[in-house]
């Protein structure tokens, strides 16, 4: 029997799919597993490369299939569809992720430790906890609205209409509505001291880890955007620059080009969701929003925006600086350039329009303005001949 080099997995809750190929690609197993049967299968085979899709319980599968010798890869269930033939099946899916893992230019998954793993479910949990309390704060605005009681938004509203429904001296409410509410607003308390439970776990965690002690260094952000960077890009160096990092997630165009002409639209915001939305806004001072950091002012120039601490747009340049931040050991520094040794603002932005026209700036490639002036003459010149 010949050797198995290639197998895909296709993952389910109860009933498995394997597609296993030999070195020349021919067929040598296609079947269905039971959960029990599946570590039992890849402990009879030789190590070999398994594929897989990347979903809720890739990680765990991954970890233990390498355990037992073999080389896991896991791939976005999007870059996979493209190999699938026909019909959606699990066998055509298993031949379809056996064909994707073999492909050289595919972009793959780190496996996430146990620890990973849990730091992204105590974000993940604040976050459905934060969810449940909005809509309890709807049902709760909206059942008074109905008897002609209304308050502002904020937390301020919350608190008032919560003293008019334990106000038994207030006459508006009937009894039965009011035992109905106070039940809301006793779920509302109860919540948010569970939430802000969760905020003293995740900041406790920010403080004992390196990497998310130098992320809250950045103007702009705290324990939570931290703690959702680090929870959601465990190796920063997957990425090769923290454009590629900016890119993932989702502060870039999306392009839609064909036939030459080019069509850049609207930001893409692409996955994954809490990091996407967690990085783009950031809970911090209004009265910080209109100041400027002298120092990125100065060399980026006011037609740049710069990571300017109390903006509530998070910006591509933010997340480059969350990448190094991530995978270098160096600090954020803002400031005059004798308060930034060892750092050099320029070192991970674009040249600006300004220092390219600039009389006594030297063109990014080296040469002088001047220089430029003259080749530009030169292809006019030969344009016209």
């Amino acid at each position: 029997m010949k050797k198995i080099t290639t197998v895909g997995l296709d993952l389910a809750k109860s009933v498995f799919q394997v597609h296993g190929i030999a070195e020349e690609g021919v067929v040598i197993v296609r079947r269905a597993l039971r959960r029990s049967q599946v570590l039992d299968f890849f402990r009879t085979l030789q190590p070999c490369l398994v594929g897989m899709e990347a979903c809720g319980s890739a990680h765990y599968w991954a970890r233990e299939i390498q355990a037992l010798g073999h080389t896991v890869r896991m791939m976005p269930a999007a870059y996979v569809k493209a190999y699938v033939k026909r019909n959606k099946t699990d066998a055509a899916d298993a031949e379809a992720i056996c064909e994707a893992v073999t492909r050289p230019t595919m972009r793959y998954v780190p496996a996430k430790t146990q620890d990973e793993q849990a730091a992204g479910m105590v974000l993940k949990a604040r976050d459905l906890l934060i969810r449940q309390r909005t809509q309890t704060i709807n049902a709760l605005r909206a059942h008074l609205a109905e008897l002609g009681i209304v308050r502002a938004t904020g937390l301020v509203g919350i608190i008032s209409l919560a003293a008019i429904v334990r106000d038994d001296s207030d006459l508006r409410l009937p009894g039965e509505a009011r035992m109905a509410l106070e039940e809301l607003v006793e779920q509302i308390e109860t919540v948010t001291a569970r939430i802000e439970r969760l905020d003293r776990k995740i900041l406790e965690a920010v403080r004992k880890d390196d990497s998310a002690r130098r992320l809250t260094a950045i103007p702009g952000v705290g324990p939570i955007i931290a703690a959702t960077i680090r929870a959601v890009v465990p190796d920063p160096a997957g990425f090769r620059t923290g454009r590629d990092f900016a890119a993932w997630i989702g502060l870039t165009p999306r392009a839609h080009s064909s036939g030459g002409k080019e069509r850049i639209v609207s930001i893409s915001k692409r996955k994954p969701a809490t990091a996407n939305a967690t990085c783009r806004w950031s809970d911090v001072d209004p009265q910080a929003r209109s100041s400027w950091p002298p120092g990125i002012t100065r060399d980026s120039g006011h037609d740049v925006a710069p990571p300017v601490q109390g903006c509530r747009c998070r910006t591509r340049k933010q997340d480059r600086a969350h990448y190094r931040r991530s995978s270098r050991s160096w600090r954020y520094l803002s400031g005059s350039e004798d308060d930034r040794p060892g750092l050099d603002i320029r070192a991970f932005r674009p040249t600006s329009r300004r220092e390219r026209q600039g009389a006594n700036c030297d063109d990014p490639t080296g040469r002088h303005p001047e220089a430029n002036q003259t080749e530009k003459s030169q292809a006019h010149e030969s344009a016209r001949s």
